[in-house]
């Protein structure tokens, strides 16, 4: 202890707060792993389906050891993930934590973040070694649960917004989607965007740009089931080389701020857009001073920066603008690629939604 501090008369009431503070964060760390563990084994699922369940009941319907579920269902209640019933020793899901952890179609659906909290824990020991020696690690050397989880965390978001909302903030790319356009979706991942889309807009054409090979396969697979392979296309391809068909819509779903080069990527996509398209920027709600992101949502997207997107950036050979960037920085990254316009067209509590235009 410094000198200072033991000079300090410590404040009783202050320091039980920060130490409740502490263990409250313990136990929401480790239980973050038991809900990932209930995504995978359908332990929700099971409590969505048939109700009220004891463990053994539920060790049942899902084929586990009752032991471990028990132990599993008094953290989750604790929690205030799953409800329990004291009169009938039974456990359930309320309608609000029954659609936020199973179902996938609405908004409220949160299930993809475990995925991605487990998949970014196993990064560690890479990232704890970067803070010493610089570099970084990048996004397909991650566990795979990442790209599962990160297409499972932003489609309801793109579903809810995408169409209804984000589009029509747009300069004229409503009009142009309906009677038929061309559309870019650079690091489209497993392509839940572009097929959201697609699936609006039926007299379009989209691309689906990615440099992660195996998120492109994923891609492809999916707009086969959908029926959308012939208006959906997906391939390799970086930020600031994919082909140039002179888009009238080039979009980046929240991976900008993961990008190398992010100046590199604007400038392509100024030199690949129609004289009248817009470039569909989102991004992760930040504040633009330090101190706005002293709030759940900065603290939840500067730790997801700190291990995969700033990450993502050094291991490439960038600066980073990592995932809580102003929107000032932004705008500057996307000026210096060539645009004349820059603007918020739309935010949600998660997002920040720009367009930018020649």
């Amino acid at each position: 202890m410094s000198q200072s501090v033991q000079a300090t008369e410590i404040n009783e009431e202050k320091m039980n707060a920060f130490m409740g503070k502490v263990i409250g964060d313990f136990g929401a760390s480790l239980s973050s792993v038991l809900s990932y563990i209930g995504m995978k084994l359908g332990l929700y699922d099971a409590l969505a389906e048939y109700g009220s369940m004891t463990p053994s009941q539920l060790a049942a319907k899902t084929g586990t050891t009752e032991r471990y579920i028990r132990e599993w269902l008094v953290n989750q209640a604790a929690g205030g993930y799953v409800h329990y019933d004291p009169a009938s020793s039974t456990y359930s899901l309320l309608p609000e934590q029954e659609i936020a952890l199973t179902d996938e179609t609405s908004p409220y659906y949160v299930g993809g973040g475990f995925y991605v909290v487990k998949a970014m824990m196993n990064a560690q020991p890479r990232i704890s070694d970067a803070f010493k020696k610089g570099g970084g690690m990048l996004w397909g050397e991650h566990d795979p649960d990442l790209f599962v989880g990160t297409e499972k965390f932003f489609r309801p978001g793109y579903q809810a917004h995408l169409v209804a909302e984000w589009i029509p903030s747009l300069t004229g790319i409503e009009e142009k989607l309906k009677a038929g356009a061309k559309v870019a979706d650079i690091g489209c991942g497993h392509g839940a965007s572009t097929m959201i889309l697609a699936g609006a807009y039926p007299d379009s054409q989209f691309f689906g740009f990615d440099n992660h090979e195996p998120s492109i396969a994923n891609a492809k697979a999916k707009a086969a089931h959908a029926g959308l392979a012939g208006r959906v296309k997906f391939a390799l391809g970086g930020a600031s080389d994919f082909p140039n068909e002179k888009y009238d819509l080039i979009a980046f779903f929240d991976c900008l701020h993961d990008m190398g080069d992010p100046k590199g990527a604007a400038k392509h996509a100024f030199e690949t857009l129609d004289s009248d398209g817009s470039v569909l920027i989102v991004e992760p709600m930040a504040g633009n001073s330090v101190e706005e992101n002293f709030n759940p949502i900065g603290r939840t997207f500067s730790a997801a920066s700190t291990l995969c997107c700033t990450a993502n950036a050094l291991a490439a050979g960038g600066s980073a603008l990592g995932a809580i960037a102003s929107e000032e920085v932004l705008k500057k990254t996307v000026m210096a690629g060539g645009f004349s316009q820059f603007r918020r067209a739309a935010e949600t509590p998660f997002n920040r939604v720009f367009e930018a235009r020649k």
